[in-house]
């Protein structure tokens, strides 16, 4: 600690009440303050959403030429007036305090037409933290993580494990404590459909319930994780974060085949790929020493991005804008830093410049995609195809790279110049601007529409140039319906020497600054001495342990799935405007604790569903309810409603439709008509699937990018990298839930199926709620069930004709004729059973 600040800390240590000559608000206010003020909790959160947009990192939006981000420039000496703009020990002394404090409209800050005021709390929170010494920390997520010790509680005998005594700890200094535990019927319900995404059998339900040895619960979470239903699982996660689809995006919305490399995320989740293996593979499996080809396909990762290849679009535009998209992707996703805002100025909050996101871009930058259109097919591709069907593509290749020398030679003849390429030519200067920009791309380059311009020009001009274009063009055509018909995905390669990589001004393609080269932000941990100026090297420093944010960013987001919020409830910005994590020693301890596992994500899964936190009920009384709305201290179990992909997957399991089957091309499931005509101007007709393709989980839906799958009602648009999902509970979505044709079709064959279970002996209506629900209805509610089923029962028989109606939803047929009054009644119950609130949410 510096000299004067040492003094001053033992000047404040004499301050034993409020300093003098506060506003009567401020001094009240000050009373209700913690004993020890911290700086990244209390103050670092004021600073940032009042002060940095004026005087923090952005050096062009700084107003008064002072910076409050950076301890050694917050306490130095005014530039543009005397004093200091704070003074440790010396709140008063404080040119920044005196100006919160003031009722003077010219001096307040922050001033008036900024709209925003500090609150009393706020401004006796910064009085007292300077009275205590004014204590500076670093950001606290760019603080290593370290594993605290187990805090000490007062009733261990509810402590499960390690993340249960950081937990409880915190409820009994709030005077409270664990709720109790959940019903078994509730916990194999809420792990199933954490673990797998489906939920439990009666039978895994009743052997669960008959397990009475030590270790019952443990045996299920062990029988999920084993499941090949984990990886489909938590692979919906993954998809949104990497922005999969099956098509571009924008105008036209060409189809690609992507869906190997959601294969492979599958197949990495259930074989347990540890979690900076499945990082370092997706960012630069291309890269690795004898790349396999499933570690080259794993680079699709960044492949996943939308593709602008609208006419008349530029291609260095469309591929500058791909780059931002895979710095920003790896942003979110590994560091969870908002770095797009970096892109046209200095980040206004965070400490990372315009330069050191182009640094980052350079990463990215080396990729041989030139960003023209090539429909879903944009190299660089890899080919997985049969080895028959591959040589025919190199085949046509290497005829359409023979032909556009032979078109190159000649146009050297007709376009002569000294250098550059054909629409340099002063024989070009006579052309539209369509036909020159053509010219200005290699012959191999141009696409067949700009091929087919020339060709139109110069027919009546020169018939030999027109020949051998027109050959090229039907050799491209050749070769492009080959690559159609063969599985070629998008994946990641880099050039051989190095594209230059400049910032750019505002983040415009064609307005390069200064030069830079490959680096990370200054505020993170140095790159190795012994650099390797690549992809490789930058995947592997993600992961590195001397990195912060990774493990950190990964465990939050696991807990946000199982909790339904994160420790961090900003999971995308981990920066100084995200949210202060509720628990900061339990998520340091989860961060590092993954890491010593060898980032063993089924290990990690483990440790928070065999907690006592997660196995709480999720019942809550009123004044638990007051005490804690938002179950910040995690006193209570998770409860919040499914996914609309889950709820569809859960009507198709409880149903018996569900296609057990994992991987293969996408498929097309019930969808209203006209939907993607209206999207597309009528380009596009959505031609739906039938058999079993139309029941397999919902992850393996065709996603048009445009316009999503119908029946989700809360997902990300995958247009861009999303990783906290939406959770919602509109009245509308029962729309779908009580009309479209899956959960329709799916309840009419749920009836047949408890129908078939009173031949066994079974009560119907009892298997009914049971499957859907995992308990046994109580007597009040059987009565109220009952009840429905005889006036459902009563309604068909007054319309039999609405009962046919009713069993003839969807394309499924059983093999024996329905009995249609008892069997609709049933179908109708079921689908009352399905909109359950229980059954909706995971509780």
């Amino acid at each position: 600690m510096k000299p004067g600040r040492l003094l001053h800390l033992f000047a404040c240590m004499l301050i034993t009440a409020c300093t003098p000559g506060l506003p009567e608000a401020v001094e009240e206010a000050y009373g209700q303050l913690p004993e020890k003020i911290d700086f990244n909790f209390h103050v670092r959160p004021i600073l940032s959403d009042n002060c940095y947009a004026c005087h923090g990192p952005d050096a062009k939006a700084r107003k008064a030429d002072l910076r409050l981000d950076l301890e050694e420039t917050a306490f130095a000496a005014l530039k543009n007036g005397p004093g200091y703009a704070l003074v440790a020990g010396h709140p008063l002394q404080s040119d920044a305090i005196r100006r919160i404090l003031t009722d003077d409209p010219e001096t307040v800050m922050p001033p008036p037409e900024s709209n925003m005021q500090l609150t009393p709390l706020q401004q006796a929170t910064l009085v007292k933290w300077l009275e205590q010494g004014g204590e500076w920390k670093p950001h606290w997520s760019f603080i290593p993580p370290e594993k605290a010790p187990l805090p000490s509680v007062e009733h261990a005998d509810r402590v499960q494990n390690p993340i249960d005594h950081f937990v409880l700890a915190e409820l009994e200094r709030a005077g409270r404590s664990f709720s109790e535990r959940a019903s078994r019927e509730s916990l194999i319900r809420r792990v199933s459909l954490d673990l797998t995404g489906l939920p439990p059998r009666p039978s895994e339900v009743d052997a669960f319930l008959q397990d009475n040895a030590p270790g019952a619960f443990e045996r299920v979470v062990d029988r999920l994780l084993a499941s090949s239903k984990f990886g489909e699982r938590w692979a919906w996660d993954w998809m949104d974060a990497a922005r999969y689809a099956d098509t571009n995006g924008f105008q036209g919305d060409p189809e690609r085949k992507m869906w190997p490399w959601r294969d492979w995320v599958i197949r990495a989740f259930n074989e347990n790929m540890p979690y900076d293996q499945f990082t370092v593979e997706q960012l630069a499996g291309d890269l690795l020493p004898d790349a396999t080809t499933e570690q080259i396909l794993a680079t699709a990762f960044n492949r996943n991005h939308m593709y602008n290849g609208e006419g008349g679009r530029i291609p260095e535009e469309t591929r500058v804008e791909n780059v931002f998209d895979r710095v920003e992707t790896t942003g979110a996703v590994w560091l969870g830093l908002t770095l797009n805002c970096s892109r046209c100025h200095d980040h206004k909050f965070d400490p990372i410049t315009q330069k050191e996101y182009y640094q980052f871009f350079d990463y990215f930058n080396q990729t041989s995609e030139e960003g023209l259109n090539g429909g879903g097919r944009i190299p660089p591709v890899l080919d997985l195809s049969p080895p028959a069907d591959r040589a025919k593509v190199e085949a046509l290749q290497a005829f359409v790279e023979q032909l556009g020398d032979e078109v190159t030679t000649y146009e050297s003849e007709i376009f002569p110049r000294e250098t550059g390429p054909a629409s340099e030519s002063p024989a070009a200067a006579d052309l539209n601007g369509d036909n020159v920009y053509a010219l200005s791309y290699p012959p191999v380059k141009r696409s067949t529409y700009y091929l087919g311009l020339l060709i139109g020009h110069y027919r009546d001009r020169d018939p030999k140039y027109t020949e051998m274009l027109t050959e090229l063009r039907t050799a491209m055509n050749d070769k492009n319906r080959q690559s159609a018909q063969n599985l070629q995905v998008m994946v990641m390669d880099e050039l051989p020497e190095a594209r230059p990589t400049f910032v750019l001004q505002r983040g415009s393609y064609d307005q390069p600054l200064e030069a830079v080269r490959r680096d990370v932000p200054e505020v993170l941990p140095a790159l190795p001495d012994e650099r390797t100026f690549d992809r490789l090297e930058l995947a592997r420093w993600l992961v590195d342990d001397k990195n912060p944010l990774t493990a950190r960013v990964t465990v939050n987001r696991f807990w946000q799935t199982f909790f339904g919020q994160g420790l961090v409830k900003t999971p995308e910005d981990f920066g100084a405007q995200g949210a202060k994590p509720s628990h900061p020693a339990l998520l340091d301890w989860l961060a590092v604790q993954f890491r010593e596992s060898g980032w063993d994500i089924k290990a990690l899964c483990k440790l928070m569903v065999m907690s006592a936190t997660y196995q709480q009920t999720s019942k809550v009384d009123p004044e638990l309810l007051e005490f804690d709305p938002n179950n910040e201290l995690l006193g209570r179990g998770p409860r919040y409603r499914l996914p609309s992909w889950m709820l569809r997957d859960q009507a198709l399991f409880l149903s018996g439709l569900l296609r057990d089957s994992i991987g293969g091309p996408p498929v097309k499931p019930y969808q209203p008509e006209g939907i993607w005509a209206e999207a597309t101007f009528g380009q596009k007709r959505y031609q739906r699937d039938s058999g079993a393709d139309l029941y397999r989980r919902t992850l393996y839906t065709f996603w048009r990018r445009i316009v999503g799958p119908t029946m989700l009602f809360d997902n990300s648009a995958r247009q861009v990298c999303a990783v906290k999902p939406l959770l919602t509970n509109s009245p509308q979505h029962a729309l779908t839930t009580l009309n479209e044709v899956a959960y329709v079709e799916a309840a009419r064959v749920m009836a047949e199926r408890v129908l078939a279970e009173q031949e066994r002996g079974a009560d119907p209506l009892e298997y009914a709620f049971r499957l859907a629900t995992s308990r046994y209805p109580r007597a009040a509610e059987k009565k109220i069930l009952l009840d429905r089923l005889h006036q459902f029962r009563q309604a068909f028989i007054d319309d039999p004709e609405a009962a046919g109606e009713l069993m003839t939803v969807g394309e499924y047929r059983s093999e024996t004729p329905p009995a249609s009054v008892d069997q609709a009644a049933f179908a109708a119950l079921c689908l009352m059973i399905l909109n359950l609130d229980e059954t909706l949410n995971k509780q």
